[in-house]
């Protein structure tokens, strides 16, 4: 590979140069091996079709085997990560025939009633939550704005007081930021694990004793045929909604922002829509796209293979770019403009579909539906007063700080919906 392209360098990504790394490799070498000094090489997938295709196909490519991080668990420092290796005891590093079995209990969680009743409480939280900065005319968009909504979801999810929400901030942050200077001094992100396992395991202790209507609840009380979740499968649950469900959608939150910042006439156009759903929901699908928060998975291939004409040897690593696949050019017309408009928009922000599509899809979906519309609505000129912070990694494609300006208006103060 050519010297110039380096996707192990985080820096690279904080600095936003993958973007041209990856626009290299789809026109020059669209599945090209990757020599790792520290350990073992790998194969990119960077177009579109590539990346549903082995993101689809889990006999082929396998998630457990390996793991889902570049680097296999021997190959990571003890103190970094979160995911180092969790190979199946967590959803996200299981195949079929384990993961099908995991993912109904894990269901039972995510009923649609679930999701409609919490849809009413965040309604009335989006409302709060711009009420919170509205009449100061500034805030850190990522920490006052962008992470609230999923926080607070997630905490009602999981039966977590709403006044501890912050603790899953800290500790998803130390777990996902373990390469970026600001999160991952020391071992803050096997501190961060070891906290989070303490606090669900006691929270789980609770809800023997005081069942309630939440996801831990019924985890601890889930079965399939005969089958419970063990402890280490739930905690390893736990670390993934923590993670899963406040990241990807804050930062999908923050760089929809920063988009609409970018280009005001898509800003305008997206607030003069805000009474047309499909509209609007187009518009949602091109911040999804445009965000792609995961930046990749990896799978291990099961079996001597070839993907877009590359032979793949049995144990290869094998990289899926999703950030680079949502930017493909044989897919997406002009795919380096924003665009609210866009349609088709084929997207794959929640996976290329297959047994991994994300579990929270319409949940996240839901909560970047509801903020954006809150802030569209009651903010029609906020603007960036300074540079955002970017978070140094090549796993989760964040936004750790972006200072905002707007007119400073009135609070909102509304009752909670009714909840029957």
């Amino acid at each position: 590979m050519a010297s110039t392209i380096d996707l192990l360098d985080f820096d690279r990504f904080q600095r936003g140069e993958h973007h041209e790394m990856f626009r290299r490799l789809r026109a020059e070498n669209r599945v090209s091996w990757h020599e790792n000094p520290d350990g073992k090489g790998f194969w990119n997938l960077v177009k579109h079709a590539d990346v549903v295709e082995a993101n689809r196909d889990s006999e082929r490519f396998s998630s457990e085997v390996g793991g889902v991080s570049i680097l296999d668990p021997e190959e990571i420092a003890s103190s970094r990560g979160s995911f180092n290796d969790t190979r199946g005891v967590m959803m996200l590093t299981m195949d079929p025939p384990k993961h099908t079995r995991y993912r109904l209990l894990v269901n039972k969680g995510f009923t649609p009633r679930m999701i409609g009743l919490l849809e009413q409480y965040l309604r009335h939280r989006s409302t709060v939550i711009v009420d919170n900065i509205i009449e100061r005319g500034s805030c850190d968009f990522v920490e006052d704005l962008a992470s609230e909504l999923p926080l607070q979801a997630i905490a009602d999810i999981m039966g977590v007081p709403q006044e501890d929400r912050k603790l899953l901030f800290q500790w998803s942050n130390a777990m996902i930021g373990a390469d970026d200077p600001e999160y991952g001094e020391g071992n803050q992100a096997m501190e961060a694990s070891a906290a989070l396992y303490m606090y669900v395991n006691q929270l789980a202790q609770e809800r023997k004793r005081d069942p309630r209507d939440d996801i831990v609840t019924k985890l601890i009380n889930a079965e399939v045929e005969g089958d419970r979740m063990s402890e280490l499968e739930f905690d390893m649950f736990m670390l993934l909604l923590t993670v899963a469900g406040n990241e990807t959608t804050r930062n999908t939150t923050s760089w929809g922002m920063y988009a609409l910042m970018q280009h005001p006439e898509q800003y305008a156009s997206l607030r003069d829509h805000l009474d047309d759903d499909t509209y609007f929901k187009r518009g949602i699908e091109e911040i999804l796209r445009w965000a792609s928060p995961v930046l990749h998975f990896r799978r291990t291939a099961m079996t001597e293979t070839s993907v877009g004409g590359q032979d793949i040897a049995e144990g290869d690593k094998v990289v899926l770019w999703y950030i680079s696949a949502n930017r493909d050019e044989e897919v997406f017309a002009d795919p380096f403009r924003f665009d609210v408009e866009r349609s088709p928009n084929e997207h794959i922000a929640f996976g290329g579909g297959g047994v991994h599509y994300c579990l929270g899809a319409n949940l996240a979906r839901m909560e970047l539906n509801l903020i954006f519309k809150e802030i569209l609505e009651r903010i029609p000129d906020m603007r960036l007063a300074g540079e955002p912070q970017m978070l140094r990694s090549n796993f989760i494609g964040g936004i750790k700080h972006m200072p905002v300006a707007f007119t400073p208006s009135t609070r909102v103060e509304r009752e909670p919906a009714a909840v029957g």
